[in-house]
C-alpha cells in the first residue's frame, strides 16, 4: 500500500499541473482573441479556443489563402510545435477539393488505452462563395453522435474565421471576387451546346460552390413555370410533390417579379412567401431563396436555392445569387432562342415588335415607325418622272476611214487620234522610193519603144510598127498606174473633223497592206449617241422620246437627246442582254463633245408612282420567277 501511494500522488500531481497549464493557455487565448491582433495571432488563439470547445484535440491547423494566388499557407498550429506538420495535409486537401466538411478515421495505432481509431476533421471556410481558409483537426475516438457534435462545433466556430477574412478583405476586392464568382458560375452554361445539359451542370455547380443542399432552375411556359434542371439529379420526376412545390415557389417569385427569401431578413421589404414556406415544409430544408431570370424586361424563369436544416442564407451569398441570376438570364434566353423553331422565332419577333410599337417606353422606336409609315404613304401616293438609264457613248454621225491605198511603208504621220483636222490636210505619207524607181524604169522602156517605133516607120515595116505601138501603149498605161500610186502615197483628210482612231507616230517605217484602215475621221459637231438599254427596260422605249446625257468628263452638265432609232439586235455583256438605241443631240449640244466620250443617258418615259419606279425591277423578277415555277 505504501509502495503504491507515491505513484498515485505523482500521477495526480502531473495531471493537476497539465490541467493548470491548459487553463492558462485557454485564458491567454481568450485575451489574444479579444485584442484582435494579426491574422496569425487571431487564428492561433481561435484554434486553442476551438480545441478546448471540442475536446480531445491532439493536432490542429488553420490554412489561409495567400492573397493574389490559388495556394494555401498554414497560419496557426495546435499545439504550436507539432511533431508532424504534414499530418493533416491529406484531410485538408480533400476538404478543399470537395468544398465541404470531411470526417475520416485514421489507422488504429493499437494502444492499450485506445478504444478505437482517432478521427480527422476538416472544414472549408467560404467568403462570398469562394473558399478562403480551411481548418483541420485530429480528435480522440468517440461515439458517432459526439463526432457529429464536434463537426457542428467546428462549423459554428469557423464563422469567426469568416469574420476575420471579411475584416481583412478590401471592399473592392470583395466586389471583384463576387463578380468573378458569378461569371465563373454562369460560364458553366456555355460549356454545353444544349440547354438541357448546360442547365443541369449549372445547377450542380451552383449547389457545390454556394453550399446549397439543392438548386433548381425553371423556365416560364405559358402562364406556369416548369422545372428544367435540379442539382445532382440528371433525371427527376416532374410529378413529384417536391418538384411541384419548387414550381409553385418559382411562380410566386415570377408573379411578384422580385427575389423571395424565406425566412426573410428583418430589413427586407415584405413579400408573399407562402409557397416558399410550403416548400420548406415539403423538403425539410432550413431556408429557401428564389431569384427571377430576367432579360430585356421579360421574366424567363427562376432559380431556387435551398439550404439544409441549421443553415440560412447570408447577405453576401444572396448578393452572389442575385448576380448569378442577372447574368444567367440573357445566356439562357440566347440558348432558348437558338433551339427554337422558325415559327417560334417569327412569333417572338412579331411580339417584340408589337410590344415596342404599342407598349410603354421605346420613344425612338415609335418615332422611327411613324417616320417609316409616313415615308411609305408618301411613296404610295407621290408621283415622279420614270426614266430608263443606260450606258451611253458618243459617236460621229458619219465616220470616214482612211485606208492604205497600196502596200508600202509608213514614211510620215504628223497627226493622230484626237487632233482636229481640215479637209485636204495631210494626215500621213507612205514611202514612194520604190514607185519612183519603177516609174524611171518604165520611162526608160518607153523611150526605147519610141526609138524602135521610129526605126520601123523609117523602114516601112508595118508589122513591126504595130508591135511597137502596142508596147508604147502598155508602157503609157503602166506609167499612168505608177503615177496614180505615187499620188496616193500622200493621205489627206476628206472633210473637216476630228481623228477618232489611229496613231502611226510610233510606227514609222512599219509595213502596211492595201486596204488596211489607218485612221478614222468623224465630222465636228455632228454626233449621235448610242445607248445600251437593258432588255428589261426596252419595252418602255419608243422613237421620239427625249432624255438627257451626262458624260464622265463633264458630270455636271446635261445634254438633251432624242431617240431616233431602236435596233432589233441585242448583244450580251456582263451577263445582260443589251439593245442598241441611237439618239441625236438637240440644240447644237455637241459643241463640247467628242467622239468616244462615255457616260450615262436617261430616257424620259412618263409620270408614275414613286413606289412603282423603285420596286418594278424586283416585282418583274418575282413575276418571272413565279411564272417559271408555276405549272
Amino acid at each position: 500500500m505504501s509502495s503504491v501511494t507515491p505513484e498515485i500522488h505523482e500521477s495526480v500531481g502531473r495531471a493537476q499541473v497539465a490541467d493548470l497549464a491548459s487553463r492558462r493557455a485557454y485564458e491567454q487565448a481568450w485575451r489574444q482573441f479579444a485584442q484582435q491582433q494579426s491574422a496569425e495571432a487571431f487564428c492561433g488563439s481561435w484554434l486553442v479556443i476551438q480545441a478546448h470547445a471540442i475536446g480531445g484535440v491532439s493536432d490542429g491547423v488553420v490554412a489561409l489563402l495567400r492573397p493574389g494566388t490559388n495556394s494555401f499557407a498554414p497560419a496557426a498550429f495546435y499545439p504550436e510545435s507539432p511533431r508532424d506538420r504534414l499530418r493533416l495535409a491529406k484531410v485538408t486537401e480533400r476538404a478543399l477539393q470537395t468544398g465541404r466538411g470531411v470526417l475520416e478515421p485514421r489507422d488504429h495505432e493499437g494502444g492499450a488505452e485506445a478504444r478505437g481509431p482517432r478521427y480527422q476533421l476538416a472544414y472549408p471556410v467560404r467568403l462570398d462563395g469562394e473558399i478562403r481558409a480551411v481548418v483541420g483537426l485530429e480528435v480522440d475516438w468517440r461515439p458517432e453522435p459526439q463526432l457529429q457534435t464536434a463537426m457542428r462545433e467546428l462549423q459554428w466556430g469557423s464563422c469567426w474565421l469568416e469574420v476575420l477574412l471579411r475584416r481583412r478583405a478590401d471592399p473592392k476586392e470583395v466586389e471583384t471576387l463576387r463578380l468573378k464568382l458569378a461569371l465563373d458560375l454562369v460560364s458553366t452554361l456555355l460549356e454545353q451546346p444544349k440547354l438541357k445539359e448546360s442547365t443541369a451542370a449549372f445547377t450542380t455547380e451552383l449547389a457545390s460552390r454556394l453550399g446549397c443542399d439543392r438548386v433548381a432552375l425553371g423556365l416560364v411556359k405559358g402562364r406556369r413555370v416548369e422545372v428544367r434542371a435540379v442539382s445532382h439529379s440528371p433525371m427527376f420526376e416532374r410529378r413529384a410533390n417536391l418538384v411541384r412545390a419548387i414550381e409553385r415557389a418559382m411562380e410566386e417569385a415570377v408573379d411578384q417579379e422580385v427575389a423571395v427569401v424565406f425566412p426573410p431578413a428583418d430589413e427586407e421589404r415584405p413579400v408573399v412567401a407562402r409557397a416558399h414556406e410550403a416548400l420548406l415544409a415539403e423538403s425539410e430544408a432550413s431556408s429557401a431563396a428564389t431569384f427571377p431570370l430576367v432579360h430585356d424586361g421579360r421574366v424567363l424563369g427562376a432559380l431556387t436555392f435551398e439550404r439544409a436544416s441549421g443553415h440560412r442564407f447570408e447577405p453576401p451569398t444572396l448578393e452572389v445569387c442575385a448576380a448569378v441570376a442577372s447574368v444567367a438570364g440573357p445566356v439562357i434566353d440566347l440558348k432558348q432562342l437558338n433551339e427554337a423553331s422558325l415559327p417560334v422565332h417569327a412569333a417572338r419577333s412579331a411580339k417584340g415588335f408589337w410590344n415596342r410599337l404599342f407598349g410603354p417606353g421605346h420613344p425612338g422606336f415609335k418615332l422611327g415607325a411613324i417616320a417609316l409609315a409616313a415615308l411609305a404613304a408618301f411613296l404610295a401616293l407621290a408621283e415622279g418622272e420614270f426614266r430608263v438609264s443606260a450606258d451611253s457613248m458618243v459617236e460621229g454621225a458619219v465616220q470616214r476611214a482612211v485606208a492604205a491605198p497600196i502596200n508600202g511603208f509608213v514614211k510620215e504621220a504628223p497627226l493622230r487620234a484626237g487632233d482636229t483636222v481640215r479637209a485636204g490636210q495631210v494626215i500621213a505619207r507612205l514611202d514612194d522610193r520604190e514607185l519612183r524607181l519603177e516609174r524611171a524604169k518604165l520611162v526608160s522602156q518607153r523611150e526605147q519603144s519610141v526609138l524602135q517605133y521610129r526605126e520601123a516607120m523609117g523602114k516601112r515595116e508595118r508589122a513591126q510598127v504595130n508591135i511597137v505601138s502596142a508596147q508604147l501603149a502598155q508602157a503609157d498605161a503602166q506609167l499612168a498606174l505608177v503615177d496614180e500610186q505615187l499620188a496616193r502615197t500622200t493621205l489627206t483628210v476628206p472633210y473637216d473633223g476630228v481623228i477618232v482612231r489611229g496613231d502611226l507616230s510610233q510606227s514609222l517605217g512599219a509595213p502596211v497592206e492595201r486596204g488596211q484602215v489607218l485612221f478614222e475621221v468623224a465630222p465636228l459637231e455632228n454626233y449621235r449617241v448610242v445607248l445600251q438599254v437593258d432588255e428589261r427596260d426596252i419595252a418602255h422605249v419608243t422613237v421620239g422620246q427625249r432624255g438627257e446625257l451626262t458624260v464622265t468628263s463633264m458630270p455636271g452638265e446635261r445634254f438633251p437627246i432624242r431617240i431616233v432609232r431602236i435596233t432589233p439586235v441585242n448583244t450580251a455583256k456582263d451577263g445582260r442582254n443589251l439593245f442598241r438605241v441611237e439618239a441625236e443631240l438637240e440644240n447644237d449640244a455637241g459643241a463640247r463633245l467628242r467622239p468616244g466620250m462615255e457616260g450615262v443617258g436617261k430616257i424620259e418615259i412618263d409620270q408614275r408612282k414613286l413606289v412603282w419606279i423603285w420596286t418594278h425591277g424586283l416585282t418583274d423578277w418575282v413575276r418571272l420567277w413565279m411564272w417559271s415555277w408555276l405549272p
